[in-house]
């Protein structure tokens, strides 16, 4: 049976489970508050550094599904991108993530061996670590956390590491070896043509309306439909009835150099606490393994990431995972629970205040959107107008 569904927002999140949800036969309306489909993916091409520029951040896709690989190259074909960080503290430059030439660059370490019996002379005993600087001194020791890991984490945060969960961290890993592929997943690329081109087929002959404000005229958009996918901030929602929910924003300042490159890599952090930006990003670099880029192109186009407070006209980029933060969100959570019986889906990266990666995202889309076509997404039936009356917006 079909039904009328209204998806908030154009991101991934709500793009895949408007392109499921459309080929089942139902009948989809996506609103955007921006002027263009895409989410933070978007980009665009900058001709005079013939690249595609990453409008808000490197997005660099990867994942070990075998299922969700062979979904996004039913919308794209993606280059062979391997990221490869380096990182500049006081004039030096390392591999990035830390492996065994980071390990050489710093002690001197040759060998798998070496480098171990390095690490773990550095490392501090602590039973159980309760934060992050103290999971990373007991796993790689004070000298590799200052290197890489405290300045670049009070900037990023700006709080003290202490202050910090050691999720946050943990997703980084620390290799042996000399592998410096900073994802382990076997797939891993980037829309050859950029994300935005990916984002036009993933919504082809879906009907997209852009900057539409779906929060001032919540109850009536709910009105009209069987069901609603909301993707956006889920403390706006209701009206930040229970407080705002914290994020951390990025400033991005972009320059147009003319030079062919400028520092040889995609993506390079800057770790000193002192250097007020967090990364630099050479957007030709994530074209680089692109067919038809054009030769003897002689500029470059380049990105500085600040970290910077959330506030009002900036995007909020990162949930802040403290505890308060996180009561917070499930005090919002049980009440989308309790006030909409299954009318309205919380779904995507501030819906679930959460971070995710991108292959993250498109799995859970799929998830809903299989719920949803086995009617698992239903709870007892609460009038519409009393569901709607629930809505704090």
């Amino acid at each position: 049976m079909s039904a009328r569904i209204l998806i908030v927002g154009a991101g991934l999140y709500g793009a895949v489970c408007a392109r499921e949800l459309h080929d089942a036969g139902h009948q989809v309306l996506v609103i955007e508050q921006r002027d263009a489909p895409g989410g933070n993916c978007v980009t665009r091409y900058v001709e005079e550094a013939d690249c595609h520029e990453h409008m808000h951040g490197a997005h660099i896709f990867h994942t070990d599904s075998d299922r969700i690989w062979e979904y996004v190259n039913r919308f794209a074909r993606f280059n062979s991108f391997v990221n490869r960080v380096k990182v500049q503290h006081a004039g030096q430059l390392y591999s990035f993530p830390i492996n065994l030439f980071t390990l050489y660059q710093v002690f001197g370490v040759r060998t798998p061996a070496e480098a171990r019996a390095a690490v773990a002379r550095e490392r501090v005993e602590i039973a159980q670590p309760a934060n992050l600087e103290q999971h990373c001194l007991a796993t790689v020791g004070p000298t590799l956390y200052r290197l890489f890991i405290e300045g670049y984490t009070r900037k990023q945060w700006r709080r003290s590491p202490a202050e910090l969960p050691a999720e946050i961290i943990k997703r980084i890993p620390v290799r042996f070896d000399f592998d410096d592929n900073y994802f382990n997943d076997r797939h891993q690329g980037i829309p050859i043509g950029g994300y935005s081109a990916l984002f036009d087929r993933l919504l082809a002959g879906v009907p997209v309306q852009c900057g539409i404000d779906f929060l001032p005229d919540a109850r009536h958009w709910i009105s009209r439909f069987d069901h609603v996918i909301y993707t956006g901030p889920i403390d706006a929602f209701f009206g930040h009835a229970h407080g705002a929910l914290e994020y951390r924003s990025l400033r991005f300042e972009r320059e147009l150099l003319p030079t062919c490159d400028f520092q040889g890599n995609a993506v390079v952090n800057f770790t000193e606490a002192e250097v007020p930006w967090t990364r630099i990003l050479e957007h030709r670099h994530f074209d680089r393994s692109s067919p038809g880029r054009r030769p003897g192109v002689q500029h470059t186009l380049i990105t500085r990431e600040y970290p910077a407070d959330h506030g009002p006209g900036l995007e909020p980029y990162y949930p802040v995972g403290t505890e308060a933060n996180r009561r917070r969100y499930e005090r919002y959570r049980s009440l989308a629970d309790e006030a909409f019986g299954g009318q309205v889906h919380f779904g995507g990266r501030l819906a679930e205040y959460r971070y995710f990666d991108m292959h993250q995202v498109i799995g859970a889309a799929l998830a809903h959107v299989g719920r949803f076509t086995r009617g698992e997404w239903r709870t007892p039936a609460m009038p519409p107008a009393r569901r709607i009356a629930h809505q704090g917006a």
